[in-house]
């Protein structure tokens, strides 16, 4: 992918499997306001430190950014100031394809399921059984994804030719109920005009027509699963177990029972395989995977962190980050990806500001695209101090873990000194390992 990108094929963890792994650290926030605190900045940062000042083998591990919030007001993800991904507009536009790569995957299985509800509701039951085991050279054969349905349904069966009526019947029919369907479309641009729509308005679709709505590819259940997936049969049996809508007797239809599978993993082949690039001070970074952490677990992926593990070794270190507030974030890291992986990170990096715990002590709403309130811009101790209640409990959560938390106080130009040392105390006397002020 040119001179400042490349794909690392998983064949690593292979060559690399009897290598002790690095320290493990996880880089979470307290609850953010709309602007962000500098979990990315600070997750660059720290690695940037390691590699290019303390002389270690250090990796970041970090999300793939959606162009839907790049073109925004909330702009890019690749860091800030010293501590960036760079190329930056490699790593905010496009990258190595991968969420384009999901978004035809994701919308292949709707236009498969709703191709589906179509011609069940056109054909007879024979007709469907001769479409989807037709004679080949005088010979029906079922392939691999279709013997896999039949021992779901209870039927032990391998010859087409022995299928009785009502068995070729539960084969061929899903009967899938149009209004429980969960799979939408999915378009990696935040276009609004698209979040309810029509669809089958066509007269050659024979007026089924339904309203669903399309999704930002990132939302698409897709990207959590290659989030989460360990090696490429990991990543098929997720993707064959989708859930995407419900029968007619309440029973959940798959993307396996769509025929889906493989279709499904050969568009995501490549995209499996993490993405490498580099820091501003040329420390390595594996960008891979991005779901939300609202509505999936915010982390990047399994196979970009235990690649990295491997490769920095013994002595270095791995730092990864965990989206939005550590409340969901942080604890979806632990609970949702770390049980999935096995790997046990050694410490938690909590980004914290001084602006965001004005806004948690009463300060006015932070806006994007709207000049910050002068509260936030001038020392104002009193407000912080209501504040720190934040940080406190995102410590306390942090602890619950059994791992040390260091807090990373994100230094803004217009922060004093009084405010930086009024967060340390509080960190520190709420059990914090450390709280360091950061200047990225």
């Amino acid at each position: 992918y040119g001179s400042k990108k490349a794909k690392v094929t998983l064949s690593v963890l292979d060559r690399l499997k009897n290598r002790a792994d690095g320290k493990y650290v996880v880089v979470v926030g307290i609850t953010p306001t709309p602007l962000g605190e500098g979990k990315s900045t600070t997750t660059v940062g720290l690695a940037q430190a390691l590699y290019a000042h303390k002389h270690k083998n250090a990796f970041a591990c970090v999300r793939q950014p959606s162009m839907g919030p790049t073109f925004g007001i909330k702009g890019g993800a690749a860091g800030g100031g010293y501590s960036q991904v760079i190329p930056m507009e490699e790593f905010n536009l496009h990258l190595t394809g991968d969420i384009h790569a999901i978004t035809a995957a994701n919308n292949l299985l709707a236009a498969q399921l709703d191709t589906r509800i179509f011609h069940e509701a056109t054909q007879s039951d024979a007709a469907l059984y001769d479409r989807l085991v037709p004679k080949l050279k005088g010979q029906r054969t079922f392939s691999a994804i279709q013997l896999r349905r039949l021992q779901r349904l209870g039927i032990n069966k391998t010859d087409p030719e022995s299928l009785n009526d009502d068995e070729k019947k539960a084969f061929a029919r899903l009967d899938i109920d149009p209004a429980t369907i969960t799979w939408t479309r999915v378009l990696d641009v935040n276009d609004r005009f698209l979040r309810k729509i029509i669809i089958g308005a066509s007269e050659t679709e024979k007026n089924m027509t339904r309203e669903t709505s399309f999704s930002i590819t990132v939302a698409s259940e897709i990207m959590a699963v290659l989030a989460l997936a360990k090696s490429l049969e990991d990543m098929k049996s997720r993707l064959a177990n989708m859930v995407v809508a419900s029968d007619r007797s309440g029973k959940p239809v798959t993307a396996d029972d769509l025929g889906m599978t493989g279709a499904l993993a050969v568009l995501l082949r490549d995209s499996i395989q993490p993405t490498l690039m580099q820091t501003l001070e040329g420390s390595p970074v594996f960008v891979h995977a991005g779901p939300f952490a609202n509505i999936a677990h915010g982390c990047s992926s399994i196979i970009a962190d235990a690649i990295a593990l491997k490769l920095a070794g013994k002595e270095g270190y791995v730092v990864t980050e965990a989206g939005f507030g550590s409340d969901i974030g942080m604890e979806k890291f632990f609970n949702i990806k770390c049980r999935s992986s096995g790997l046990v990170p050694d410490a938690i990096v909590l980004v914290s500001s001084v602006r965001a715990l004005k806004m948690h002590g009463g300060g006015p709403p932070v806006t994007p695209g709207r000049p910050l309130d002068k509260i936030y811009t001038q020392e104002n101790l009193e407000l912080l101090e209501k504040g720190l209640a934040n940080l406190v409990k995102h410590i306390e959560n942090g602890k619950k873990f059994g791992l040390p938390v260091v807090v990373a106080i994100n230094s803004f130009v217009s922060d004093t000194d009084l405010e930086h040392e009024m967060v340390r105390e509080a960190a520190l006397a709420a059990g914090a390992f450390n709280a360091v002020v950061c200047s990225h």
